[in-house]
């Protein structure tokens, strides 16, 4: 059976609903557009980071290759994070490489923690790989798990309320490699369709960009079979429309040049700009993707340059709530409290990711990641002012309430 539901008829109905970006990224920019451009630039505000959840605290136990005696050993690297009702997941891929090479002492596992925003842990699972995507679909009550980034990509679902036993199960995709030659990253569910980043294009190929390449997949899931079937939404080289409100190449249509699909969110619908799109960032390309169901998805894409590459983006939906981050390299999990202003946008930024970043890194003029904000009219990121432990964010996600 089909996990999850192609909602054909829903998307054909929602296409009469127009996103805020497609006046962006359709054929009617709107004229008055760069005025607005710092119509949202508020003065800066002191935010206050508290570590909720430390690796360090958390183990799990493998039997490395070859070996029949178990190991126990603390999870480290948090990565990606999602959320389904009240709990938070966090994915950590204990020191294992981007193609499923083994971690240390022979780790052959990330693995995924569900927890309270009081950093209380619920239950986790293990998962064979490099668990690099993570998101939730509450409708189905299944966390997605995407593994290996870079080459040898597979999907895991779990179902935090199944039996033990029956909660991880294991699907490959159908196209072994990939029509991208990479791997598989961050997943969302846009009106019903899983939605999955084709990274690192070209490992096992021609390099990126190529016109052939996807950029962004679809997925359905058999569970008779444990097969995941993917299409793509758009390619690498697709033509976009300049949302930079302050470029002198504003509305103009352009060819994509995708090296580095990365991240992807859904817009909340109270955003200021790109509202209810579905957003893939290109993380090397400093770029973000913009796309929503006018015309059929992955039509009508709009592109806004960014001053900076950047990991995860978060939107605040409501006054009341918090920013989770994951801190990769510190092996935490913060918790970041406001004063937050709805629409505000918080990105995690990754000089050290950037196409053209030096080899050693950090470096003058690529500091380590931090906590930015973005203007969605221009693209323009800043660093944003804290209070407590200076993270180092990649995965990132703001709770409300």
């Amino acid at each position: 059976m089909l996990l999850t539901v192609r909602r054909a008829a829903k998307l054909l109905a929602a296409a009469a609903v127009i996103p805020a970006s497609l006046l962006i990224a359709g054929t009617t920019l709107a004229s008055a557009a760069p005025a607005r451009a710092g119509a949202h630039a508020w003065p800066a505000q002191r935010y206050v980071v508290r570590p909720i959840l430390f690796g360090s605290k958390l183990h799990h136990t493998f039997t490395p290759a070859g070996s029949t005696k178990p190991v126990t050993q603390a999870l480290t690297q948090p990565d990606d994070i999602t959320h389904s009702g009240p709990d938070l997941f966090s994915a950590f891929q204990n020191g294992l490489g981007p193609q499923g090479q083994v971690g240390p002492g022979g780790d052959p596992n990330s693995t995924v923690v569900e927890y309270t925003p009081a950093g209380h842990v619920i239950q986790q699972w293990d998962v064979k790989g490099h668990c690099d995507g993570l998101t939730a679909d509450p409708a189905l009550h299944l966390v997605f798990a995407t593994v290996n980034e870079d080459a040898n990509s597979s999907i895991f679902t779990i179902t935090p309320g199944a039996p033990a036993g029956a909660q991880v199960v294991h699907y490959r995709y159908n196209d072994s490699p990939l029509p991208h030659n990479g791997g598989t990253d961050a997943v969302s569910i846009y009106h019903g369709l899983v939605l999955i980043s084709a990274s690192a294009p070209g490992t096992a190929g021609k390099p990126a960009p190529q016109p052939t390449y996807p950029a962004v997949y679809s997925a359905t899931f058999d569970r008779a079979t444990l097969v995941a079937t993917v299409k793509p939404v758009y390619y690498d080289e697709a033509p976009a429309t300049v949302a930079n409100t302050n470029s002198t190449e504003f509305g103009k249509v352009v060819r994509l040049g995708l090296t580095d699909p990365d991240s992807n969110e859904v817009v909340p619908q109270n955003a200021f700009r790109f509202a209810g799109d579905f957003m893939l960032t290109s993380q090397g390309d400093k770029e973000q993707i913009f796309t929503g169901l006018r015309g059929g998805l992955g039509r009508n894409l709009a592109v806004l340059r960014l001053t900076q590459s950047v990991d995860d983006t978060a939107w605040v939906s409501s006054r009341f709530g918090h920013l989770f981050a994951d801190d990769h390299d510190g092996d935490t999990v913060d918790m970041v409290s406001g004063p937050f202003r709805v629409g505000s946008v918080f990105v995690a930024v990754t000089p050290c990711d950037a196409n053209g970043a030096p080899a050693t890194c950090p470096a003058p003029g690529f500091p380590p990641n931090y906590l930015g904000s973005l203007n969605p009219w221009t693209g323009q990121i800043s660093r944003v002012s804290i209070s407590g432990p200076n993270p180092e964010p990649q995965g990132m996600i703001f709770i409300a309430g």
